[in-house]
């Protein structure tokens, strides 16, 4: 009898023990958790499709729902692009649209992916990116991107096979900025953009405050302010720190934009919205300045912003309350529009 009441304490105690034990595991986990939140996109009711209007054939434009113009020439009416002997020249009309291709995240946590449902794709040996408050109370805040590709339009047929405008991408994580050594510090990305001490002066300054007037009234900014990021200011330096941290959702904007020009510098992005030839039949232009107006942007996490885009300066007071809140709201990721155009052929 007693050994029977020893040996049921006993399994008390390793009750308790294992019980203890498991508690500990659940709460590091949901700790760990909470540290990357995310949730997989829905391409039909998360996605602006109202953007990929304006779409223009030639002279003729479509805009049914009065979606942000960035006031592009348009496409010609007739393109040419070369084409295999013995045919040597393939005739077609010139198109242009807005096309949902690339998503940009922003996070705190090293590898967190919100677009992959929340989920930590490994462990690196970086710090993670913080918000933080100088001795001036001026905030700063420092975030990771990642630049994802992601062909919604191939995936639903929407793309004619074997043309000009159709480009054969599949999903991909085609950027981390944890692997990259620019992206960490200010100094060093110095190397990318050396004209950056150009603009570190009080009229290049000022003159961001008319992209930032062109942008809220527009949707877009100025294209000859290229080193402007309108209502979220300056865009040097190409790295992952952002001055003047008021908000998560204006940091990210100004991160995503850097992201941008960061790839279009060190040419793993191109131009795709002008009339070059390079550009209609192929898609592939270098464009080391990057033209920002060919791009629009639109929130799909942690609140989609599902019924306009905006290019890359505008406040975000036009459709950003209530899209950052604490424990799983403060990591954002953006589909990312560029504009096309292309010779249909």
């Amino acid at each position: 009898m007693l050994k029977n009441f020893q040996l049921i304490e006993r399994f008390k105690r390793y009750f308790r023990v294992i019980a203890i034990i498991t508690l500990l595991l659940l709460a590091s986990h949901k700790a760990y958790a909470v540290a990357c939140g995310g949730r997989f996109p829905n391409p039909i009711t998360d996605i602006c499709w109202s953007c990929m209007f304006p779409i223009q054939i030639g002279t003729i434009k479509m805009n049914p729902v009065k979606e942000n113009d960035n006031f592009d020439p348009p496409p010609p009416m007739f393109c040419s692009c070369p084409a295999p002997p013995p045919i040597l020249k393939r005739v077609g009309v010139g198109i242009s649209f807005w096309e949902p291709a690339r998503i940009a995240e922003v996070v705190r946590t090293p590898m967190c992916s919100p677009t992959l449902n929340g989920v930590v794709l490994g462990k690196l040996p970086v710090s993670a990116g913080t918000h933080s408050k100088t001795k001036n109370t001026v905030g700063e805040a420092f975030y990771h991107v990642h630049w994802i590709q992601y062909p919604v339009l191939n995936w639903l047929g929407m793309m004619i096979s074997g043309g000009a405008c159709f480009v054969s991408e599949t999903f991909d994580i085609a950027y981390f900025s944890e692997v990259d050594p620019f992206w960490d510090d200010d100094e060093v990305s110095f190397i990318l953009n050396p004209e950056a001490v150009l603009f570190a002066n009080p009229i290049a300054q000022a003159a961001c405050a008319a992209d930032s007037i062109k942008a809220a009234t527009t949707g877009f900014g100025l294209d000859i302010l290229f080193w402007c990021s309108g209502s979220q200011g300056s865009l040097y330096p190409l790295s992952g720190s952002h001055a003047n941290h008021i908000g998560g959702v204006d940091s990210s904007l100004a991160l995503v934009h850097k992201m941008i020009f960061k790839l279009h510098r060190q040419v793993q992005a191109h131009d795709t919205s002008t009339a070059l030839p390079t550009t209609m039949c192929n898609g592939w232009t270098p464009q080391p300045i990057l033209r920002k107006n060919q791009y629009k942007q639109q929130m799909l996490y942690p609140v989609p912003q599902n019924m306009k885009g905006y290019g890359f300066g505008a406040p975000s007071m036009l459709w950003g309350a209530g899209r950052e809140f604490p424990y799983k709201g403060e990591d954002f990721s953006y589909l990312v529009w560029r504009k096309r155009q292309c010779c249909a052929l």
